[in-house]
């Protein structure tokens, strides 16, 4: 069987209704650069940089953890990436996609790959947080950050299978998720790992790992990822995680927003999530200096400031319940919508 290379193009591919092969595609990438929108204009971008002699694409990590940086990457792991989705979400030629995604980073471009090497027709439109509004068709795969999906309700029947990624889902909007007809997963994954090298229905406590994956622990229990198909190194992550067996684990949080406070360390994730029925509004729990305790739990909420009820708080165990309680008008947050946790942290010492 000939090996899937990048320089295939699958022959039902299409892009937004028309059939390209690669030289067609640098056409439309000049047009959409000369004469498209911002977010086309990217789109055009990254074709040139797909369709020219060099094995290797620079990708941008969108900076969640740090600051974001330039990584280079084989076209070969795109693709290898492309076809373990294809394969673990069932996706075949002829499949309609839709991207709302922008395109300069690693899950907008992965969409692209996904249907030049799958066979898939794709669509565009722009990666605003409403994106199905004005959509008239019916999709069988599309890619959102939670953000999109807590907009999208009401349209989701558009969708036949919908993957949700670039930032932590709320508790609050996986419970909605349990009552659409389309078929929802959570995704795992890093621009390191070309997007998620795991997924997990929605209302299932484990991750799934997509093939030719492996994982594991290192002494501090955060995850081990080896994908040799998709990265050269093994990649240690800063995730906590409950491995289950060789194929699952469950995320826990991050080891570096664990705080140790007086001795105890608290892991703000599993308070968030006992907290999540309780508060309506956008919130997240972490650490800040304490001259006693050395960081003391406070929680964080957005909006304007109210009166919570104490009540709240009896799901939490003794050293979970927080410090202290400070509004902030509104989150600073990533391009994906991932909340800016340390600096608005930094903010309230």
């Amino acid at each position: 069987m000939r090996k899937v290379t990048y320089r295939n193009i699958h022959n039902f591919f299409k892009f937004n209704g028309v059939h390209f092969d690669s030289n067609g595609l640098r056409v439309a990438a000049y047009y959409l650069i000369k004469e498209g929108n911002e977010y086309e204009k990217s789109i055009g971008d990254f074709l040139l940089d797909w369709f020219d002699d060099n094995p290797y694409i620079d990708l941008q990590t969108s900076g969640t953890t740090g600051t974001p940086k330039i990584i280079r990457k084989n076209k070969q792991a795109l693709v290898n990436s492309a076809l373990a989705t294809g394969d673990f979400f069932k996706l075949k030629p002829g499949d309609t996609a839709l991207c709302c995604l922008p395109v300069q980073f690693i899950a907008g471009k992965m969409m692209l790959v996904r249907s030049f090497i799958l066979g898939l027709e794709i669509d565009f439109v722009a990666p605003n947080t409403n994106p199905l509004e004005n959509v008239n068709k019916k999709y069988d795969f599309v890619a959102m950050v939670p953000l999109q999906v807590q907009n999208s309700l009401n349209e989701l029947h558009k969708v036949k299978k919908l993957i949700i990624g670039g930032a932590k889902m709320a508790n609050s909007l996986e419970n909605k998720l349990l009552n659409v007809s389309t078929k929802v997963y959570e995704t795992y994954g890093m621009t390191e790992t070309i997007t998620h090298i795991a997924a997990k229905k929605i209302g299932e406590r484990a991750f799934s790992i997509l093939p030719n994956v492996s994982i594991s622990q290192n002494e501090n229990d955060c995850l081990v990822i080896d994908a040799p198909q998709l990265s050269e190194e093994r990649l240690f992550t800063n995730d906590l995680v409950q491995i289950i067996n060789d194929n699952q684990f469950v995320l826990l949080g991050r080891i570096d927003n664990v705080v140790n406070s007086g001795g105890v360390k608290l892991i703000p994730e599993k308070i968030e999530e006992k907290l999540a029925d309780a508060i309506a509004a956008r919130f997240f729990v972490g650490g800040i200096p304490d001259a006693d305790l050395g960081e003391k739990l406070v929680l964080v909420i957005e909006g304007e400031k109210q009166v919570l009820d104490d009540f709240i708080f009896t799901v939490l165990d003794k050293y979970e319940k927080p410090k202290a309680v400070f509004f902030v008008p509104e989150f600073e947050i990533t391009e994906s919508g991932k909340i800016k946790r340390k600096a608005i942290l930094k903010a309230l010492e």
